[in-house]
């Protein structure tokens, strides 16, 4: 039984800032067993959770850390697969070699950490996956092209993870995020050819711009992680559930209730981007 007063061992990447930091000092606070992960954890560690090395890249490297946490608690419960990274530009100016490694991050590295965590899941016939996933997941976003689409990967993902583990007593679910104030705005990769020459750099420039401005007026992390925390104390996690400013979650509805050319002129207008002639 899952109750807010279970002490439960949850597995938490990307702990080094942002959501993911806001989750494993949430429930660490509120009596969990918490590891969480970084590709370069700091010597010192946390007086109350404990900081892993991990690059879900690497699948080494997921599997060492999986194997620690089980070896010194003999089960995971719980694992929010929160790493990742956000890659901009045209999709005329990214590489192939950028696009992959947007994918390889955001979903192959989900992946890893799922297909590393089942069998002992399985094992136990219960367990609990909470991926973050964003509204850009729902909506494609401009020159966001391959961070959407790894989003949207994500979206299909876990729809086929939950049925394939129901049988196991294994739960999965995708948390949304809209704008959230994070340093992945600072850390946003650009495509290498969006610069000076790209015939896309002035709508670049200004979409880009706009984006950033409504991520930094974006909700706290700690709101994502109090997401977090309720669905692993639901008695059954839903599909999804979204988070962050009204307006935004309500964009997600208004592209299943618009008509498909309208919803894309309201967002382009949104991006300051025009439609031809």
């Amino acid at each position: 039984m899952h109750s807010s007063q279970a002490s439960r061992v949850v597995l938490v990447t990307g702990a080094s800032s942002g959501i993911g930091l806001a989750c494993v000092e949430l429930l660490s606070a509120r009596g969990h067993v918490v590891y969480g992960t970084s590709r370069h954890p700091p010597p010192e560690q946390p007086a109350r959770y404990r900081l892993l090395e991990l690059d879900v890249t690497r699948e080494d490297s997921v599997r060492r850390a999986v194997d620690t946490v089980l070896e010194r608690e003999g089960r995971i419960d719980v694992v929010v697969n929160n790493a990742g990274h956000a890659l901009a530009g045209a999709l005329e100016d990214t590489s192939v070699e950028e696009a992959w490694r947007q994918l390889d991050t955001n979903v192959l590295g989900v992946f890893r950490v799922c297909k590393a965590v089942l069998p002992a899941m399985r094992a136990r016939r219960s367990g609990r996956i909470i991926n973050i996933g964003s509204l850009g997941g729902v909506v494609g976003l401009p020159f966001q092209g391959f961070y959407s689409a790894s989003k949207f990967a994500l979206e299909g993902l876990t729809e086929s993870l939950r049925q394939e583990v129901e049988a196991f007593g294994i739960q999965a679910a995708l948390v949304q995020p809209g704008d959230v104030r994070t340093r992945l705005t600072d850390n946003r990769v650009r495509a290498k050819d969006s610069g000076e020459g790209s015939a896309y750099l002035a709508p670049f420039e200004k979409a880009l711009g706009i984006i950033e401005k409504e991520e930094r007026a974006g909700v706290p992390p700690e709101d994502v992680a109090r997401c977090v925390l309720a669905l692993m104390d639901a008695g059954d996690m839903p599909v999804r559930v979204s988070v962050g400013k009204l307006a935004q979650r309500a964009a997600v509805v208004a592209k299943t209730l618009l008509p498909a050319k309208a919803f894309e002129g309201l967002l382009m207008s949104m991006y300051g981007l025009k439609r031809r002639g």
